[in-house]
């Protein structure tokens, strides 16, 4: 009888130890990101506002009846698509994964999501991947983003060009996806407005030297330079033979280059420089810039407040199935981000939770004002960044 017991007692003790192993086990979800590559320097401040929102999440106690959620960070390297399709495919095979942040650059967000997204029914929400050509993707529903397209991008800064009254450009851009959808949306509307562009010719990423590039487009007779690449390799690379030569000094950039490590490396060479990268000015954002500081998150580049809303939405359209099934965390996204519902805000994650484990509804405003449109995509506003006294400042938001 007492070995019985004693039987009975150890089984008890193993279920309820299995119980606490797996009451403790964490929701995961892949982080892709360009860790290294191009746009290296712009991710880890990403990943970590990603994070914030799950630690968020997982602090709440609330959040799938107790359970936590972390992310499992995976390298897309931004432009190599085969190398950012195996790293996703081992996060959805080997890791597990129920829903993917990114990747990063567009090039590989289309690779990703057609080999291994869409057929495996993994939702997908990028932060930072812009292409006007990724709203064309047969993503079977499953691919989201949290950073406005890039063929508003391009339009609000030829805008902003010819009211500078910059009436001739150059153009390099990077050859891809973002570098050529961008150089269209540009060209296009520049052109609309009377803008001549007297050269466009791309660029490879990881040359050491682009003397060649930046001697051809000077011969074109421009006096400032339009570049659409990234920030650690082709558009650095761009603007220091530019420098280096003294072919140009007036450069007009987007998203993938501007960022601290640019005018850290340039400083005061760059002044008068300008471009744009998503972000506006409202209740919203206000309040996760305040969020973003106090957890030592720089605010001082793109795509923040889009990566914490990335992590938010996935969180919260597990928590409104309450389920970490694939079809249901693709259908209730939508129904997170818009209305109708109360308004959630960066930092109000708990009061999210809670008011969908009692089944209300929310309206996911985060940390960037999102409102997708009937593709999974946000508006979004632009703040116009231009170099003075050698540091990136915001002024104006378009």
């Amino acid at each position: 009888m007492k070995k019985y017991l004693k039987f009975i007692v150890s089984c008890a003790i193993v279920i309820s130890m299995a119980s606490v192993s797996f009451a403790a086990d964490p929701i995961k979800v892949g982080l892709l990101a360009g860790f290294t590559g191009p746009i290296e320097s712009l991710t880890p401040p990403m990943a970590a506002a990603a994070e914030l929102a799950f630690s968020e999440i997982s602090e709440s106690g609330i959040f799938l009846g107790g359970k936590t959620i972390k992310a499992v960070r995976a390298d897309s390297t931004c432009i190599d698509a085969a190398a950012a399709t195996a790293a996703a495919e081992r996060l959805v095979t080997v890791e597990k994964v129920v829903a993917l942040i990114g990747p990063s650059c567009s090039g590989t967000s289309a690779a990703v999501t057609n080999k291994v997204s869409a057929p495996n029914g993994i939702t997908t929400i990028s932060s930072s991947a812009t292409s006007a050509a990724l709203s064309e993707l047969k993503d079977n529903g499953y691919f989201f983003r949290t950073a406005p397209s890039d063929a508003r991008q391009g339009q609000v800064l030829a805008n902003i060009t010819m009211k500078k009254g910059i009436k001739k450009v150059a153009i390099t851009y990077t050859n891809n996806d973002y570098g050529k959808g961008l150089s269209e949306s540009f060209g296009t509307e520049y052109k609309k407005l009377g803008g001549k562009i007297l050269m466009i010719s791309s660029h490879e990423d990881g040359k050491a030297d682009y003397s060649a590039e930046v001697g051809s487009l000077s011969a074109s007779g421009a006096s400032d330079l339009v570049i659409f690449g990234f920030i650690d390799q082709g558009g650095k690379g761009i603007i220091q033979a530019s420098l280096d030569s003294g072919a140009f000094d007036s450069f007009i950039f987007t998203d993938g280059m501007i960022g601290p490590s640019l005018t850290k490396h340039f400083g005061k060479a760059l002044n008068g420089s300008y471009g744009t990268m998503p972000g506006g000015e409202s209740a919203a954002t206000e309040k996760w810039k305040g969020i973003a500081k106090s957890s030592g998150i720089a605010i001082d580049g793109p795509f923040r407040g889009s990566s914490y809303d990335a992590a938010a939405l996935i969180a919260l359209a597990i928590q409104a199935g309450n389920s970490t099934d694939k079809a249901s965390i693709q259908k209730h996204v939508m129904g997170v981000a818009n209305a109708p519902g109360e308004k959630i805000f960066a930092g109000e994650l708990k009061k999210a939770l809670e008011i969908l484990a009692k089944g209300g509804e929310i309206d996911y405003v985060g940390a960037e004002d999102v409102e997708f449109n009937e593709i999974g995509e946000v508006y979004g506003a632009y703040q116009e960044m231009e170099v003075i006294n050698g540091e990136f400042v915001s002024v104006k938001v378009h």
